[in-house]
């Protein structure tokens, strides 16, 4: 009996959030960003607009005696940062060949299900390492945290000023911000040295971020597998582990703070950044960085079609989004900590 579209789509529609194969590996990033607030969708648009306070609107007049002058100059305090949108779309194809020698509905049906999760996989793999180290070879388009190794990446391992800071937030130099602080991540290194710095390090950047964070805290802090295992190294007899239940439904993870601490293969190591430039932890406030997606763009899984002058047919899966910075300075980056 011969499958039809409708109901291999239907397959397709009903394992989407199943993104498990066998070439698994955690996308924390992605993950936490999804439970914890940290992606926004949009209708449309041709690009993705992020209005910025980037002046401040009037003077301060101060008053002696009260019959001073106020002054009534001001100007317009937003100015828009803009980001292209970052699409791409990967198939699942069936051919007439395989489905004769896979005959019975179940056969195909697992085929295509295999394959449905053997892409969905693969494509929020290779999302997320774009979006924590910013190597990925085909999704150049879409933007990174790692602003040590590309000049389009967030987070600068260089001192929160104009002159150690300097790659563009949505087409605005982040000097623009009043008082130099809005698009400075904060930043710490460990001196190769975490045993020694590292605890010191996180305290640090949670109070600097804290002190800038226009609104929310510190969510996620992403590390190395060796950061992560130099912070529980430091914390043994200490550990603290939140319930992920809330979070993952599965997970237990350690804690810095409010903030779940999670490793991430994808964390950019010497060899992408540098000698003593490995990004050892990314601090997340998903307040001031999103992943923006188009509401019909979020891994959206198109019917099966038969494929002109071919025996196959196939489905798509598509993605449309791009990751945004809102204030950096309720963000950081502790580098240089691979070492105990």
């Amino acid at each position: 009996m011969a499958i039809s579209n409708e109901l291999l789509s239907s397959t397709l529609f009903s394992i989407r959030d199943g993104e498990v194969d066998e070439l698994f590996q955690r996308v924390p990033f992605l993950d936490f960003a999804k439970r914890l607030g940290g992606i926004e969708y949009e209708d449309g648009g041709i690009k993705i607009q992020r209005p910025l306070a980037v002046s401040n609107h009037s003077t301060i007049t101060q008053l002696a005696t009260g019959y001073e002058p106020v002054s009534l100059a001001v100007q317009d305090v937003m100015q828009p940062a803009l980001y292209e949108w970052s699409d791409f779309v990967a198939p699942i194809v069936v051919t007439k060949k395989e489905e004769l020698e896979n005959a019975g509905e179940k056969a195909i049906v697992k085929i295509v299900e295999a394959r449905m999760r053997n892409v969905m996989g693969l494509l929020r793999r290779e999302i997320n390492r774009q979006l924590v180290a910013g190597n990925s070879a085909v999704l150049t388009s879409l933007g990174t945290l790692n602003g040590v190794a590309f000049a389009t990446g967030f987070l600068e391992q260089g001192a929160p000023t104009a002159a150690g800071q300097t790659n563009l937030v949505g087409g605005l130099a982040r000097s623009l911000v009043p008082d130099g602080n809005g698009l400075f991540n904060r930043i710490f290194d460990s001196g190769a040295a975490f045993g020694t710095n590292g605890i010191r390090g996180m305290h640090q950047i949670a109070a600097e971020t804290s002190a800038r964070a226009p609104m929310g805290e510190i969510k996620l802090v992403l590390t190395s597998e060796a950061g992560y295992a130099n912070y529980r190294r430091s914390m043994f007899e200490k550990e603290r582990y939140i319930d992920e239940k809330q979070l993952n439904a599965g997970y237990m993870s350690l804690a810095f703070g409010n903030a779940a601490v999670v490793q991430d293969v994808f964390m950019p190591d010497a060899t992408v950044n540098g000698a003593g430039n490995a990004a050892t932890m990314y601090f997340i406030n998903f307040d001031g960085i999103k992943l923006v997606m188009h509401s019909d763009g979020d891994l959206a899984v198109s019917p099966f079609e038969y494929i002109p002058g071919t025996t196959a047919r196939s489905a798509q899966i598509y993605w449309k989004g791009q990751l945004i910075a809102d204030n950096l300075a309720s963000c950081a980056l502790l580098f240089n900590g691979e070492a105990f």
